[in-house]
């Protein structure tokens, strides 16, 4: 059973759930589905915005809304939109060129417009104008006119950090409540003050550093897939847990076949960081395409950017029945992970 602390209790109160389990924000393989699922368990549903249209938001939350009246999330990317300059996709097409050729590909694929936006006005108006619960950031904060018109609306705003530098910033411009995301997430890196990977650390190491550095509550993030690990996190001191890798095999998540076998064969134990699929580092499962290109890649433009060269490689195999150019997005925990209804997976998780 969970024995809740002080700062379990600090945080039900505060959000209004009745669990302290958020599920992370996953974009590509989850939609309202896997939020509803939560919120009906007791958890903090989250939806990923970033790479919806306004309408799609906007229907998105209609239908969580209609399914629970609990608080949910919704989830936006607050990076800085780097330039992307012809000389950097030449670069990296030249790096990618012989899969272009192997798989039948042209660079005419190449895409040339999208990719993950930062937040935008648009987006902080009609959040605010739903009167969203949590509205979460990935990559730091948004600027401060869009943060405020979020503050404004009542939501609780919620980031991620990777070091207790980037807590104390969070903490100092406006979050109200701090992932603490450690090294062994799945998915894309929250990094935002520095790019030096030297400075991320594993999710116990973090925690009591972070706890340590703000007053705000502090959830934890990375590695997070059982009973085990959660009581550990509660036990340092964490006010909930962010968990998403454990969700990627619920019954309600759109993970791909071929993921989800990744996920429950003895390939998920070996993941790594790479950032040849995006531009940003991002942990998944390991395959030809990290390891032939170097897993860190020079060549590969700035977040978002790299996956424009990258999606059609991606694509392609994928329709030829491989994954072995595919983001298997997955934490180091991954084989701890099991399917099943995401309510089965959070009573699994907090020992109920």
């Amino acid at each position: 059973m969970l024995h809740h602390t002080k700062a379990i209790n600090s945080f039900l109160d505060y959000v209004k759930v009745q669990l302290p389990i958020i599920q992370a924000p996953m974009a590509g393989v989850q939609d309202s589905k896997l939020a509803i699922a939560v919120c009906q368990a007791g958890g903090l549903g989250s939806l990923p915005g970033a790479l919806l249209s306004l309408q799609k938001i906007e229907s998105e939350i209609a239908s969580i809304r209609q399914a629970t009246d609990g608080p949910f999330n919704v989830n936006f990317f607050a990076h800085q939109q780097p330039d992307y300059t012809q000389a950097m996709q030449e670069k990296w097409f030249n790096v990618l060129q012989p899969y272009y050729q192997e798989l039948g590909l042209t660079q005419d694929e190449i895409a040339t417009t999208g990719g993950r936006q930062p937040f935008t006005h648009e987006q902080a108006a009609l959040v605010a104008d739903l009167k969203v619960p949590v509205v979460s950031f990935h990559f730091g904060l948004p600027e401060k006119a869009l943060l405020n018109v979020v503050k404004k609306s009542g939501a609780i705003v919620v980031s991620s950090a990777t070091t207790p530098a980037e807590a104390r910033w969070l903490q100092a411009n406006g979050a109200d409540m701090i992932i603490a995301q450690g090294l062994e997430a799945g998915g894309h890196r929250g990094m935002f003050l520095s790019q030096d990977v030297t400075l991320q650390a594993g999710t116990f190491s973090l925690l009591p550093n972070i706890i340590r550095s703000v007053s705000l509550p502090v959830i934890a993030a990375g590695g997070i897939s059982d009973n085990a690990t959660a009581q550990a996190a509660f036990a340092m001191g964490a006010s909930a847990v962010q968990v998403g890798t454990a969700f990627l095999l619920a019954d309600e998540c759109d993970t791909k076949d071929f993921h989800r076998k990744a996920l429950q064969s003895e390939r998920a134990e070996h993941t790594a960081l790479t950032n040849v699929f995006s531009g940003g580092l991002a942990r998944g499962i390991v395959n030809r395409f990290m390891q032939e290109t170097g897993y860190i890649s020079e060549s590969a433009p700035p977040f978002p950017h790299a996956s424009f060269v990258s999606n059609p490689i991606k694509a392609k195999a994928e329709s030829m029945g491989s994954d072995e150019f595919s983001s298997l997005w997955a934490g180091q925990n991954a084989r701890l992970a099991k399917s099943g209804t995401a309510d089965k997976i959070i009573q699994d998780l907090l020992g109920h």
